[in-house]
């Protein structure tokens, strides 16, 4: 094994296993809504919020982090994101009211929102060009580990020992960055030297200059869609399992099933990202999300149920990874962190109003089948974005 291959896969699992630990505590959030939601009586409103606040920190922390890791480095935010979203986590095991958990879920989020596209940048640019699509895609499969991993945990521990222990362990990525100060290197493209000639404004005003204005237009529309219908149908999945005749014990075990299916979606993306390209992937990939949302929105049987499920986490977490894989891809390094943390941003927008619209839909009584038609919809907007405007970065050196 050669000494440059051994630091590539070094990088990949030390910032993986950062992504990983996002993904716990996301994939968790959506079976802690369930269960909190009978302890504390929620209403579908209440339920609705407890998403998107997570989302509001994560719009705020991907446009403040994505801003401050052009200016002090990558490395840096992305020990802060991780030691943040770590300790608010844990600290919202003790709380009592739905208040104080929302305000720490806001913390949580800024934490992730930060972590997320810091962490792809600095692969993106530790990674020669022929690698980089396949190695982001693989990074983002820790998305699946550690989703595999909330299932899991909320499956065994919430129903037994609570939702409050569940959070507790969620808390341990924060010693985890303790090691990362030291043992993580920062991207070789940054330059301090070159950052501390421009301004943030100016960073943020040449994301939208001439020369990038059609790739922020695709990116922002790309990820605002894509985030919306994520976090729209994956946080109230268990719950809306739930809503479909199941009990929340039979709900947990169908999301764990469907969970398994994102693995062969990420690695069969990252097997195509290459060969046929980031735009090829992320189209055919949404198109498949779009048309299993539609399909598990109308399921009335168990084994439609399951099957549209599956195939709703196949593709749509194939097409995540390409879309982390194609973001930092579109600017130089002196605005990559801020470009992708601003689409990113955006995104989370999308990701406020996701869970919001379904817990305003439940409660004015509209259909499982109405709800998932509209998110179908939005995916379709954001595969005609990167079709028609997008630019293929396939084997782009980055600079």
């Amino acid at each position: 094994m050669t000494e440059k291959k051994f630091s590539q896969k070094k990088l990949l699992s030390v910032a993986g296993l950062g992504w990983m630990f996002d993904a716990m505590d996301v994939g968790m959030l959506s079976f802690i809504i369930a269960a909190l939601s009978a302890e504390w009586d929620l209403t579908p409103g209440q339920m609705g919020w407890i998403g998107s606040v997570n989302s509001i920190g994560m719009a705020v922390g991907a446009l403040i982090f994505g801003i401050m890791a052009d200016r002090i480095g990558r490395k840096h935010i992305f020990i802060i994101t991780l030691l943040m979203f770590s300790l608010a986590s844990g600290l919202s095991a003790f709380t009592t009211t739905l208040t104080i958990f929302l305000i720490l879920r806001f913390f949580v989020g800024m934490g992730l929102g930060g972590e997320l596209p810091v962490a792809s940048t600095l692969v993106s640019e530790s990674v020669p060009a022929k690698d980089r699509g396949r190695v982001i895609v693989l990074l983002e499969s820790f998305w699946a580990f550690g989703w595999l991993l909330s299932a899991l945990i909320s499956y065994f521990v919430i129903p037994s020992y609570g939702w409050q222990t569940a959070l507790i362990i969620s808390a341990i990525p924060a010693l985890y960055a303790l090691y990362l100060r030291i043992k993580l290197p920062d991207s070789p493209v940054f330059s301090p030297s070159k950052t501390e000639k421009r301004s943030i404004w100016q960073n943020v005003s040449d994301v939208w200059s001439k020369e990038y204005a059609r790739s922020t237009f695709v990116l922002w529309v790309l990820w605002f869609t894509v985030v919306f219908s994520y976090y729209g149908m994956f946080l109230w999945l268990p719950s809306v399992m739930v809503m479909k005749g199941f009990s929340m014990i039979q709900s947990f075990e169908y999301v764990l099933i469907m969970t398994l299916a994102q693995l062969p979606g990420y690695y069969s993306a990252a097997w195509l990202i290459e060969r046929m390209g980031r735009k090829f992937v992320l189209v055919t990939y949404l198109l498949g999300t779009a048309a299993s949302a539609l399909a598990f929105g109308n399921a009335e049987t168990t084994t439609m149920l399951m099957l549209s499920g599956i195939l709703l986490s196949f593709f749509n977490l194939g097409a995540w990874g390409a879309l982390y894989a194609y973001s930092p891809e579109q600017y130089p390094a002196v605005i990559r962190g801020t470009g992708s943390g601003m689409a990113a941003a955006v995104g989370r927008i999308g990701g406020i109003l996701g869970p919001l619209l379904v817990g305003s839909l439940v409660s004015a009584n509209y259909s499982i089948s109405f709800i998932f038609t509209i998110f179908c919809i939005s995916i379709v907007i954001g595969v005609a974005a990167v079709a028609f405007f997008g630019k293929e970065t396939r084997q782009l050196e980055l600079t």
